[in-house]
């Protein structure tokens, strides 16, 4: 583990100043090597040892950890954020995992951009809101790391980094000690380099996880209509190949209609989430409002305006749609739906971690997606495919989205990347 730890800090000082995936911390590596040490003597033998023992683990810094400040992105003071460790982060570190740091985020996990850049390509962004943690996986930098997801915080930057991103059913993973942006659509979810990884960070994060193999290979839905719609050409594109990659491998691939409404689910979640928002963020806002970045502050400002009834209603709405494609998928036999990940690659600039829309109706009604590198675009840029299965199939959904991985992996790692990331490894 001393090895591994050496390499993970001579990564850190090569690449960190240039992608700012971690927030700055002084004496990191002094920390992580008495923590390390810890473990060593309290696991002297490798067949007692914990299951994640010296992974390395990047946190968003929405979620609390003990001995840390919390931020989330803004410049509120760290007292007034305080709170307890995270459910999750706990769950980890009893698991063996050491917490090389905090990672970049969006304010409060909405659009506000954080210094964080792709590492495939520094003048763009690597997505947000869980920026930081993206790009630590996609550097190499930590093997594991948590993040959120509201709208498409998880799925986007994996694809626009080209890593794996986890969002497990809405609730499975604890979001106890996460600072909320919209407590009844933040998903906690993780970033991994392949299906595994985010398997075994699963069997740690989601209580009662029983993995095993899929029954059955999954039936495949494309979802047709104006929410596919929204995707560029090159994102379906690569889609598109890896779909018949895995229909020449077998797979029954049926084309469905979805989604008519979509233009209405969008601005649903967009009430909720202001909404949601505002009524977080009140004792928050009234104290500290012109320390807020302005789009955060607009997000509130407008949620404010937003009456309970309405946000009653727009939730009972969320509920006739999960039941909806709950329905559509038994009755047309889908197991998973397959889209883009993003609507294209990592825009250009800093200012934006691009659009979220393809993975907003999955997070609107708390479906498990994952993200996984399926190509990239002419400037070499990566792109993701998406995968979400029905609520409660998570297990399922990793253990499909194992053999998917199989047919259409391809490495979209940097080109400075070296392969040593495996959750496993340092054991």
């Amino acid at each position: 583990m001393q090895e591994y730890l050496r390499w993970v800090e001579q990564r850190m000082a090569e690449r960190d100043p240039l992608i700012h995936a971690f927030l700055p911390e002084s004496g990191r590596f002094d920390r992580v090597q008495s923590h390390a040490e810890i473990l060593r003597k309290r696991y002297p033998e490798s067949a007692s040892r914990p299951p994640l023992y010296g992974v390395g683990l990047g946190v968003k810094d929405i979620f609390h950890v003990d001995g840390f400040p919390t931020h989330a992105g803004s410049r509120l003071p760290a007292e007034a954020l305080a709170g307890p460790e995270a459910d999750s982060v706990r769950r980890l570190r009893e698991a063996g995992a050491l917490v090389v740091g905090k990672t970049v985020t969006t304010e409060f996990a909405y659009f506000a951009p954080g210094p964080t850049r792709n590492p495939h390509n520094l003048e763009h962004t690597p997505g947000g809101s869980s920026s930081g943690s993206a790009a630590a996986v996609a550097a190499g930098l930590v093997p594991l790391a948590l993040g959120t997801q509201t709208i498409g915080s998880v799925l986007r930057p994996a694809s626009f980094c080209g890593v794996v991103g986890f969002k497990p059913s809405y609730g499975r993973a604890s979001a106890q000690g996460v600072i909320p942006l919209a407590p009844s659509l933040d998903h906690v979810g993780w970033f991994t380099r392949d299906v595994s990884g985010a398997a075994a960070a699963a069997a740690i994060l989601c209580p009662a996880w029983a993995p095993g193999p899929a029954s059955v290979r999954p039936v495949l839905g494309i979802p047709e209509g104006p929410y596919l719609e929204r995707a560029g050409p090159e994102a379906r594109r690569a889609v598109d190949e890896a779909v018949e990659r895995l229909r020449r491998e077998g797979y029954d691939v049926r084309r469905i209609a979805l989604l008519a409404d979509f233009d209405e689910i969008v601005q649903r979640h967009r009430t909720i989430l202001a909404a949601e928002a505002a009524r977080v963020h009140t004792d928050w806002f009234r104290r500290y409002a012109s320390l807020y970045h302005p789009k955060t502050a607009e997000l509130i400002r407008s949620g404010q305006e937003i009456a309970d009834g309405d946000l009653s209603a727009a939730q009972a709405a969320r509920q006739r749609t999960r039941q909806a494609l709950i329905d559509a998928m038994e009755a047309e036999s889908i197991d998973v739906w397959v889209a883009p990940a993003a609507v294209g690659a990592a825009p250009r600039g800093l200012e934006s971690t691009g659009d979220p829309v393809m993975s907003l109706p999955w997070t609107h009604v708390g479906f498990p997606a994952i993200a996984l590198p399926c190509g990239r675009d002419p400037s070499g840029l990566p792109l993701g495919l998406q995968l979400v299965a029905a609520p409660g199939a998570d297990e399922a959904l990793l253990a499909w989205a194992t053999e998917v991985e199989r047919h259409i992996s391809i490495d979209v790692a940097p080109a400075s990347f070296q392969a040593r990331t495996a959750l496993g490894e340092v054991r």
